[in-house]
């Protein structure tokens, strides 16, 4: 970029960069910081076209554009429900038996694809025969009887690794 069109983009964006967080803050529900990261994330977008100007015909009405689209962008990322704590707890929390977990992880594994989602779905998501029935596609006798034979391997796997007290369940 040359010096003078540097120049230029340093003076749009001190004269326009107060006007862009306002409407940032109003579009974003009134978090400053995301308003601060949503202007300078569209001042950036724009640094990197402005040596071409000439494609640019209005550049407030491109940096409300650009602006719009970060913050659509940005409510679309899963981050974006992520919200700052107000409280830590002080004491650790209990993790539990990592060699059981590595265990019913390996155990399942073993299983078929689709016997594997039936348990992932019933006993882990704790669905029911007839939710998990429609997200598979099946009938519910199908995925009772996938289930029966799932747990019947798992109850055998935890059996040969020394976890036979958790298949009296």
């Amino acid at each position: 970029m040359r010096r003078r069109d540097e120049e230029s983009f340093r003076q749009f964006a001190a004269s326009r960069s107060q006007r862009l967080f306002r409407s940032a803050c109003l579009m974003v529900g009134g978090d400053t910081h995301l308003a601060e990261d949503l202007v300078q994330e569209t001042l950036g977008r724009m640094f990197t076209v402005w040596g071409r100007k000439r494609c640019i015909e209005n550049p407030d009405a491109y940096a409300r554009k650009v602006l719009v689209r970060a913050c659509v962008t940005h409510r679309r990322r899963r981050s974006s429900s992520e919200q700052p704590a107000a409280w830590l707890p002080d004491e650790p929390v209990e993790i539990g038996d990592f060699s059981l977990r590595v265990t019913l992880i390996q155990a399942i594994a073993t299983l078929p694809p689709k016997d594997r989602a039936v348990v992932v779905m019933r006993y882990l998501e704790d669905l029911s025969i007839e939710q998990t029935a429609a997200a598979l596609r099946t009938s519910s006798s199908a995925v009772r009887s996938r289930s029966s034979r799932a747990l019947a391997k798992l109850r055998s796997e935890l059996e040969q690794t020394g976890f036979a007290e958790l298949t009296a369940v």
